[in-house]
């Protein structure tokens, strides 16, 4: 039986866009970040589908540990690296790369013996401000990192771009600059590009790059989709009319009586809301697709449902197909229309919608 709000994974999409982030790095090395339940996808499922990269990146410790436990045995690099001395027996216990950022993680480090070794990448903030050591104390730290007998050398070198995603903003080339004019003479790989570097930026294309939202098919540049910018879209998220039913002329629908038929219509009620990951914020007139044709959100999105305006499509009737994106409706425009981001979106989706392989449905 097939549930009523249900997300279909395309799994061969990953590789597609993984050839596309070679296409625009052909010498860089590849650390697929796969944080946030890979962006919602399902942190092994994507895992599994992307088992040729050099690297995964996750931002947590436990991320870490499912995959090691999992069988996963790519380099693994944890973007917040740890907090406190157990933390750090984790990361050695599972072989776990850490991001260094803050002088209490230099500390720790020291009071070790070299009895395992870690790998290490080193983070320069560059004017992100949020994770990373500033310029000026960069090269004390490094010595310092060096000076620790658990540190495995050569230690790698890592910042991130902050302003990648709009093409006329000079901050990214003062952050490349930054990041190489600091890291001049130390030795060590590097690694600059998100994926709106990787896609928008040559000058930020490193020893390593770190594609995230883009092996999911969607765009990190606001006004663009996956699809113009040659990238496949991993998910999609359907459901199906519960209910069409007939609504009068100066009618009201939903809570807070917020919307108000001006013309005899058909009402149809699809089986998802904000209680699945569906944006409550959701403007009237945010498109969904019914049987494959656009029909408009009408009303406020309740928590099990929203309703919409099947004028169009005089033959729906309950248990017809709905997307609210995938397919012939991408993620973007939704995430416009809910004046948010398409991550917040993937991210948001809850655990009681169903995940399935398109395989499943053939």
């Amino acid at each position: 039986m097939t549930p009523a709000a249900y997300t279909v994974l395309k799994l061969d999409a990953a590789q597609h866009n993984l050839q596309k982030v070679r296409d625009c790095a052909p010498h860089a090395k590849i650390m697929a970040v796969i944080k946030g339940n890979g962006y919602g996808h399902g942190l092994l499922r994507i895992a599994e589908a992307l088992p040729n990269v050099d690297a995964f990146a996750v931002a947590r410790v436990d991320e870490g540990i499912r995959l090691r436990k999992a069988g996963i045995k790519n380099k693994i690099v944890v973007l917040e690296g740890f907090t406190s001395s157990q933390e750090l027996d984790a990361l050695l216990i599972y072989q776990l790369d850490a991001l260094v950022h803050s002088f209490t993680q230099l500390d720790i480090f020291a009071s070790r013996t070299a009895r395992a070794q870690i790998a290490v990448w080193l983070k320069l903030d560059t004017g992100m401000n949020r994770l990373g050591f500033k310029a000026k104390d960069f090269h004390a730290v490094y010595q310092r990192l060096n000076e620790c007998p658990i540190i495995k050398r050569p230690i790698s070198l890592m910042t991130h771009l902050a302003s990648a995603d709009d093409k006329q903003d000079p901050m990214t080339l003062k952050q490349v600059a930054l990041f190489n004019g600091t890291l001049q003479g130390i030795a060590g790989e590097r690694s600059i590009a998100n994926s709106a570097g990787i896609l928008g930026w040559a000058e930020a294309l490193a020893d390593w790059v770190r594609p995230g939202i883009m092996l999911y098919g969607i765009s990190p540049f606001p006004g663009m989709t996956g699809e113009q910018l040659g990238l496949k879209p991993i998910l999609g998220l359907h459901s199906r009319l519960i209910a069409v039913k007939p609504i009068e002329k100066g009618e009201t629908v939903g809570y807070a009586c917020a919307w108000v038929c001006e013309n005899p219509t058909t009402l149809g009620v699809v089986a998802i809301g904000y209680g699945d990951g569906y944006p409550r914020h959701a403007k009237v007139g945010t498109p969904v697709l019914v049987n494959g044709k656009r029909a408009p959100l009408v009303g406020r999105v309740s928590m099990d449902m929203i309703t919409v305006d099947l004028k169009t499509q005089p033959d729906a009737k309950p248990g017809d197909p709905v997307t609210l994106w995938g397919e012939g409706l991408a993620v973007e425009e939704i995430a416009q229309w809910a004046g948010t981001i398409p991550y917040t979106l993937v991210c948001g989706i809850t655990q009681r919608v169903r995940q399935i392989d398109s395989s499943w449905l053939k």
